[in-house]
């Protein structure tokens, strides 16, 4: 074989390792700019959440029976109120359906008359607390 035809072969296959190498060996930076609220909105967030179960707050119970006719609640309940997040909770032997975190009697109290346009069956309580 020729030797400027094996040099010719080789320059190419040697450019590409090059420029293979030089295209892995990159460094990128990110900066991430964001309201500095975000951080204080998430902290509130949270210790809003953190006191969701607690007993000093009132939810209303939309339905109480088996698990089907509880999803399906729920689901009505969902296209009915989408201002109040419904839950699914168990209780031995039956599912419930618990809409609202309500702050005050008076909340829920105004919740539940729009509610019970809907669901007559539907009634405010205090959840007992959560033993931790």
């Amino acid at each position: 074989m020729n030797p400027l035809k094996t040099k010719l072969t080789l320059l190419p296959l040697l450019a590409l390792l090059l420029t293979s190498a030089i295209s892995f060996s990159q460094e990128g930076h990110v900066s991430i700019n964001q309201d500095q609220n975000i951080a204080v909105l998430l902290d509130l967030k949270k210790e809003m959440n953190k006191n969701e179960h607690d007993s000093d707050r009132y939810k209303i119970q939309i339905y109480s029976g088996n698990r089907s006719a509880a999803q399906n609640a729920k689901a009505d309940f969902n296209q009915s109120f989408s201002e109040w997040n419904p839950t699914i909770e168990y209780e031995t032997p039956n599912f419930k359906i618990w809409a609202g975190n309500f702050s005050t009697r008076l909340e829920a109290d105004r919740a539940l008359k729009k509610i019970k346009k809907k669901f007559p069956s539907a009634f405010i309580f205090k959840p007992k607390k959560e033993k931790k």
